[in-house]
């Protein structure tokens, strides 16, 4: 399989690198602002990326929301003969799900479908499963197949087959998600995937990374078993987690030129792959977009494209360290909208440090320690 490639280094033991590479197509936003649909679509389904971390949904139904700007994916398989599907590797979530053939929902009829029925290795599990959104829902059935992840067989990977789906799919590159978070917060019980590399000893260190790249549309990729040094430079700060059920850890303080501007005395935060923005309480996203130069429009806060070389940067005190974003990282530019900065509201308290966040920083997830690593990205 020409998506999924092994890296092994030598160092002070053999080390193997089991990885997949993501792509950044293009976003929901972007193909619906080609058709002049966008400012419909974002009335008929307001973004709440808070709502994906709701604890009322934390045991009996994992919730996912809207985000029109998700653009990386990567490829998996699933079955014998292996049926391909585009996945957003999302450590905002537990489950892994794909459209199947039995869903007629406009989001699976533009999808792969998974079809149990050509594949020797699929067991029935007689279980449902269903998933919140911020705007509708997933429903579906769970099985189990062999579910092939960089080179990697999963066997026995109990998974979701979608009978219906949430509107906003239909918009999405993507087919389906794999979830990376811990295996408390999945729905109807279903044991992650990642769970399952470790406890069947497919990978060398029970820690998976993400890089994300800055520059170009390939380059991007989730590692499984440990760390690739390519993608990143200086000391790596590792932080302990806050709660072990997302990715959450500490942030310190947000500042803009010294200027404590967000979360003053601490705030808890998720490092989150499966959303895109950074996103914060909406008093505080305001405060930061106004010290950047950023006025509310539509809600989207926009910037002129003219000034990005002068404004300033935004850092994240974390442990410790300092976590800068310069304005170059957190301005999106859109050829039908303008410049727009990635600081997103949402939520009472709770922060999201999504793609625009993880473009910055080479982002390392270690269950053995329950720690999230942080180092600069290439």
């Amino acid at each position: 399989m020409k998506w999924a490639f092994v890296l092994c280094a030598v160092v002070a033991l053999s080390e193997c690198l089991l990885q997949v590479p993501l792509e950044k197509g293009k976003s929901a936003r972007e193909a619906l602002e080609e058709q002049g649909l966008w400012e419909e679509y974002r009335v008929k389904y307001p973004y709440n990326p808070i709502s994906k971390f709701d604890q009322r949904f934390a045991v009996a139904g994992e919730p996912m929301t809207n985000d029109a700007d998700l653009a990386y994916y990567g490829i998996i398989s699933i079955g014998t003969p292996p049926q391909s599907f585009k996945v957003i590797f999302d450590s905002g979530s537990s489950n892994l799900w794909v459209p199947s053939i039995y869903c007629n929902s406009p989001a699976c009829n533009n999808h792969h479908k998974f079809n149990p029925t050509t594949s020797s290795t699929y067991r029935r599990n007689g279980g449902s499963l269903k998933i919140q959104y911020g705007t509708g829902s997933m429903t579906g059935i769970l099985g189990y197949d062999t579910v092939m992840v960089g080179g990697l067989a999963v066997r026995n990977q109990i998974f979701g087959l979608s009978q219906t789906e949430a509107p906003f799919m239909q918009h999405m590159r993507a087919d389906g998600i794999l979830g990376l978070a811990y295996p408390r917060l999945s729905a109807s019980g279903a044991t992650p995937v990642f769970d399952n590399m470790m406890r069947e000893g497919l990978v060398t260190q029970d820690i998976f990374s993400v890089y994300l790249s800055r520059h170009s549309q390939q380059g991007s990729v989730v590692t499984f078993g440990g760390v690739d040094p390519n993608h990143y430079y200086g000391p790596i700060t590792w932080i302990p987690l806050s709660n072990e059920l997302y990715w959450q850890i500490t942030v310190d303080s947000v500042t803009v030129n010294g200027q404590v501007v967000a979360c003053n005395g601490g705030c808890q935060a998720i490092v989150d792959t499966g959303t895109s923005l950074i996103v914060g309480p909406q008093s505080s996203i305001s405060n930061i977009n106004s010290h950047v130069g950023a006025s509310s429009q539509n809600g989207d806060y926009r910037v002129d494209c003219n000034n990005i070389a002068q404004m300033p940067d935004v850092t994240f005190h974390i442990h410790g360290q300092e976590f800068t974003i310069p304005a170059s990282a957190y301005v999106r530019q859109s050829q039908y909208y303008g410049c727009r900065t990635g600081f997103g509201g949402g939520g009472d308290s709770l922060w999201i440090l999504g793609d625009v966040f993880i473009r910055q920083y080479y982002s390392i997830f270690s269950r053995s320690q329950n720690m999230v690593g942080l180092a600069q990205a290439r």
